[in-house]
């Protein structure tokens, strides 16, 4: 990991779930294609940064950091042991590497390279999509050179903070309208995994949904763990398979977006694509989610009326069957959630991500004193 002299060196740090990786591919192929950036990644071997960085021709160094939330005493203790040597990991990388900015998406590696960064008098831009920060985030907040945040709310967290929005795909933001005479279609999306709230209760409804709502057609995600039970279990309800489709993934996002009427989805990074589509939804926020910040994004939407929310504790077979067949059965309702969801949209997020690191990488090039 060496650094190159007159060469823009970035690096960014953090990982975990899709929510942290996926924006920090964009931001670093933004970094790398358009600015010339040499860009580096520090992950966890435990997240799937392990894999998609480098498959996207990235280097990546791997610290030792795990949870302090949520986890077990016995945990939270080999953690706190990890911290301060994954922060001289970092500080002994950085001092290679010689980093302008440092980049947090965060995750478990996030807080021991921004950290790191902060005792090197490294400028720092975090990256938060959240209504919310997490744990990492709020600590690092007052510390950090700038922020690129989501929602206005978010702004009182951090110095310097700027509303980018999240990277979304910009086909997601040009979709073509629905055909005003297309039979409705549910899109039932969550993470990698599917969502088990999703996957138990929807075969229950599936058959009463496509009887009260002509033409409906459903594509459900179900996660590959679970996909050959949820199959099984659509099938077994007597719902006209003709009419559903049950899939472990859908790589297809624009596509599916563009031929939904409405999203049954989780909240977290998915809300900027839900805006950026348009696209009314029905949001159930992952009830264990740090700091539950998918139930305050998803209240942000509700409260602006792009989406209705459910939380996961009320969720049964009626309560989720009921808010869908409401929400399917009024086409003036899901119009005006619509244009409220895309009211909310904000383009151009990965050049105003990068303004603000290019803008810390100056300040540091200025002479001091």
């Amino acid at each position: 990991m060496e650094g190159t002299e007159g060469t823009l060196r970035i690096i960014i740090a953090g990982g975990g779930t899709g929510g942290h990786v996926v924006p920090a591919l964009a931001i670093g192929r933004e970094l790398r294609d358009k600015h010339a950036a040499a860009v580096h990644y520090i992950g966890t071997a435990r997240g799937i940064e392990s894999k998609l960085i480098p498959e996207a021709g990235f280097h990546l160094d791997l610290v030792r950091s795990g949870q302090l939330k949520n986890v077990s005493l016995l945990t939270r203790i080999h953690t706190a042991l990890d911290v301060p040597l994954g922060i001289l990991h970092c500080i002994n990388l950085m001092r290679t590497f010689k980093p302008q900015v440092v980049v947090g998406v965060g995750g478990y590696a996030s807080g021991p390279a921004m950290l790191a960064a902060v005792i090197l008098r490294i400028p720092t831009v975090v990256y938060e999509p959240n209504a919310v920060p997490g744990m990492t985030n709020r600590y690092l907040g007052k510390w950090v050179s700038a922020a690129a945040v989501n929602f206005a709310q978010t702004t009182k967290y951090f110095r310097n903070a700027e509303v980018t929005g999240v990277p979304v795909r910009e086909e997601i933001f040009n979709l073509p309208p629905r055909p005003a005479d297309a039979p409705p279609r549910l899109l039932v999306t969550a993470g990698s995994n599917g969502a088990l709230v999703f996957n138990e209760t929807m075969p229950y409804i599936v058959a009463r949904l496509l009887e009260v709502v002509p033409g409906l057609t459903i594509v459900h995600q179900a996660g590959v763990r679970r996909l050959d039970q949820t199959r099984a279990e659509f099938a077994a309800s007597g719902a006209d398979p003709a009419r559903w489709s049950v899939e472990a993934f859908l790589t297809d996002m624009p596509q599916q977006y563009a031929a939904a009427d409405l999203v049954l989805a989780r909240s977290g990074s998915t809300v900027a694509e839900l805006c950026a589509a348009g696209k009314p939804s029905l949001l159930v926020p992952f009830a264990a989610a740090a700091d539950d910040h998918q139930r305050k994004n998803a209240e942000i939407l509700a409260e602006a009326g792009a989406a209705v929310m459910l939380l996961q504790r009320d969720v049964t077979a009626d309560t989720l069957f009921n808010a869908l067949r409401d929400l399917l059965v009024d086409p003036f309702r899901r119009a005006s959630m619509s244009a409220a969801a895309r009211s909310l949209a904000k383009p151009g997020a990965l050049e105003k991500i990068a303004a603000i690191v290019l803008r810390e990488a100056k300040q540091q090039a200025k002479p001091k004193g």
